[in-house]
């Protein structure tokens, strides 16, 4: 990696924590890129030069932890659910600060909304309707339910709803989701 490239990806990051901490202080819509500029110790024009607004920013690190989550799921496609979950777990705790900032600021339903729909596809392949428990039912309820199910489950982690060690929880939730598919 070039001297160059290192210096852009060290910008980037801390761009992206520099909105991260902003949101943990005021609501997304007071912020400006020069508060960004400002606590990121980065030019107006250098973030202008990655990220069209403040909106593109919040996308693309959304999409980015999104990105890296299917990226574990791919690495755990032959793990079970138990297991699978864990992992996840591991990397929300990871970035902590990330998602519980999302979700207690006012980015928290574009998150939700993007995090449902990454769930849901993630789950798409493992409904068995031909045999079994699920036979008959509707895949799209099936896909809703459970979706919501573990969205809703890691919300409740990460803002204190659920007072278990995550690893009983990823534990806990697997083994409902691995009874169920």
């Amino acid at each position: 990696m070039s001297r160059i490239d290192r210096r852009v990806q060290k910008s980037q990051e801390a761009i992206k924590n520099a909105l991260i901490e902003l949101m943990a202080e005021k609501k997304f819509d007071q912020i400006t890129i020069q508060d960004i500029s400002d606590k990121a110790n980065v030019g107006r024009r250098t973030i202008y030069d990655h990220y069209t607004d403040k909106f593109d920013l919040l996308d693309k690190l959304i999409e980015e932890h999104l990105n890296e989550l299917r990226n574990l799921c791919k690495s755990a496609a032959d793990l079970s659910f138990v297991e699978g979950n864990l992992i996840w777990f591991e990397y929300f705790e990871r970035h902590y600060s990330f998602f519980s900032t999302i979700l207690s600021s006012n980015g928290a339903p574009a998150f939700r909304s993007q995090f449902l729909k990454f769930v849901i596809e993630e789950l798409d392949g493992e409904v068995e309707l031909t045999e079994g428990i699920n036979q008959g039912l509707s895949k799209e309820l099936i896909l809703k339910f459970f979706g919501a199910a573990i969205v809703e489950t890691v919300i409740a982690w990460i803002t204190d709803g659920l007072s278990e060690p995550s690893k009983v929880i990823a534990e806990q939730a697997g083994i409902l989701l691995d009874r169920n598919f």
